[in-house]
């Protein structure tokens, strides 16, 4: 017999779902979006929390549904898609970005605050701070599982003190005020923001934690399919709470700290420079060291879990010898810089993200209704097209005729034109698998 969980286990799990999805890294897009967004910051953090809270949230529940992983749910398309999509999933959100991302995180706000000029435009430093960082990550992720654990119990608390403490001060003793809207958030601040909720990571990240949820809710006695579900949903619902009350308070102490900081490069470096206006040269070395040691948990724990996934699709390479090559492909991409490493990322994410928020969306209609895998091919088949264009686009290469052609699609110009073709397709894959029967 299923066994059901009491109130404090779902929120114990619901916390360690909530501190899977708030990687280091995470912290640094809301401030970012607030001093670009400035007075539309409300609106661009509505569409920012739809990619970087509500698709999470429906990742989860979809893994939690299909009562297996990504690959299972990738294998209704088609079981090369099973195979090919998830080993993309786990590059990006690993050595591709996610992984590199974490020692730039950890090095624009616990090591850059501290040097001299010469110091800070040397690419040495970066490379001598990356080989260190990367060599404790691989030494770390021979081992990871207690160490990991007990240092995410303290530093997952630390942070959300840190966060609570920066809100408030920030409240009470504003930055200054509110400025005007730049770039795209002057016209489009919703879709902007809904576009920025892709460098989050987290939808990505959804599909590949929504099994590791599912294996801790089995192990605690829960056998029922449908009761898996519901515990997930509610742990998942916890996890979004969180995430929510952390991306507003960040956005908003970005939109108020433009008059005191000007416009900085990146949200790391937007960061440090609150805590040290707001709590002086203490508040920017305690930032430092809880962000530094969260983003080293976070880079053990995706190298150990890309090379434990890449051990079972490719056996004959041993788990420490895939390790070793993810943290020295990871050192070399970090040395690109947090800045230039965000805008090489994004051409990637534009391409991939339609097709997993697709995925997702047609899960639940499998569930609901049943649905034939010539659906999920026609609907993503379509998304697929308009989402290369938008990632040629977002690394500048512009096809003109296509681009011309796209741009009766509605939304194509704002970077969401996949959305219709994959509606059409999905309903010319109904109608092609009616005619079948």
């Amino acid at each position: 017999m299923s066994k059901q969980l009491s109130g404090k286990e779902i929120l114990v799990i619901g916390l360690m779902l909530f501190a899977l999805f708030l990687g280091a890294g995470n912290m640094i897009f809301p401030p970012a979006l607030g001093q670009q967004a400035g007075e539309h910051v409300w609106l661009a953090t509505i569409g920012f929390l739809i990619t970087g809270v509500g698709l999470p949230f429906l990742g989860i529940v979809a893994i939690a549904l299909a009562g297996s992983d990504i690959r299972t749910i990738g294998n209704k398309v088609h079981p090369m898609f099973g195979v090919i999509f998830p080993i993309i999933l786990y590059l990006t959100i690993g050595p591709f970005f996610g992984i590199p991302r974490t020692a730039t995180v950890a090095y624009e706000i616990g090591i850059t605050p501290f040097l001299s000029e010469a110091l800070i435009n040397s690419q040495l430093t970066l490379l001598v701070y990356s080989i260190i960082f990367f060599v404790i990550t691989f030494w770390l992720a021979l081992n990871p599982s207690k160490l990991v654990d007990r240092i995410g119990k303290i530093l997952t608390p630390a942070l959300l003190i840190i966060l609570v403490m920066l809100t408030i001060k920030a409240t009470l003793t504003p930055l200054g005020k509110f400025q005007q809207s730049q770039g795209d958030y002057i016209e489009g601040a919703f879709f902007k923001g809904f576009l920025e909720g892709y460098l989050t990571l987290d939808t990505l990240g959804a599909l590949v934690f929504g099994i590791v949820i599912v294996s801790v809710i089995k192990e605690r006695g829960v056998t029922e399919k449908i009761d898996i579900a519901k515990v997930c949903i509610k742990a998942a619902i916890i996890a979004a709470i969180g995430l929510v009350l952390v991306y507003v308070s960040l956005a908003f102490i970005g939109a108020s700290s433009v008059s005191s900081l000007g416009y900085l490069d990146n949200g790391g470096a937007i960061l440090s420079g609150i805590a040290h206006e707001l709590f002086g040269p203490l508040g920017k070395i305690v930032l430092a060291l809880a962000i530094t040691f969260a983003c080293l948990t976070t880079s053990v724990g995706l190298v150990s879990a890309c090379g434990n996934y890449l051990s079972s699709v490719i056996p004959r390479l041993s788990y420490k010898l895939l390790i070793f090559i993810l943290s020295l492909f990871s050192t070399a991409i970090a040395n690109f810089g947090l800045s230039q490493l965000i805008s090489v990322s994004i051409p990637l994410l534009f391409t991939i993200y339609p097709i997993a928020i697709v995925l997702i969306l047609l899960s639940f209609i499998d569930y609901a209704f049943g649905i034939k895998p010539i659906v999920y091919q026609y609907s993503l088949v379509a998304t697929a097209i308009i989402s290369v264009v938008d990632g040629l686009k977002a690394a500048n290469i512009n096809i003109e005729g296509i681009n011309q052609l796209f741009s009766y699609i509605p939304f194509f110009s704002i970077g969401i034109g996949w959305l219709l073709p994959a509606i059409v397709g999905a309903v010319l894959g109904m109608m092609m698998s009616y005619q079948r029967d």
